[in-house]
């Protein structure tokens, strides 16, 4: 089974209020390590430890700023 690959990126602007601009994400890469407040398409959130560099297989629709300690993220996305 062959995966297509991203292309299309967006620069991550951690907020608790406003979601990403391409909508929901095929997933999260974490450039420096810590806590990502992923908020989900239902608005749960789950605080996830990542490491850096790790591409985070999920469908977002924002980080929130509270609790996130996870820097240089950027959402990809499957156009």
């Amino acid at each position: 089974m062959q995966i297509d690959p991203y292309n299309r990126a967006e620069a991550v602007v951690k907020s608790d209020t406003v979601n990403l601009h391409n909508g929901l994400t095929e997933a999260l890469q974490v450039g420096g390590a810590g806590v990502v407040a992923a908020v989900f398409q239902d608005n749960s959130v789950v605080n996830i430890t990542a490491i850096a560099g790790q591409i985070l297989p999920i469908k977002i629709k924002r980080v929130n700023s509270t609790n996130t300690t996870a820097t240089v993220m950027t959402a990809l996305y499957r156009v």
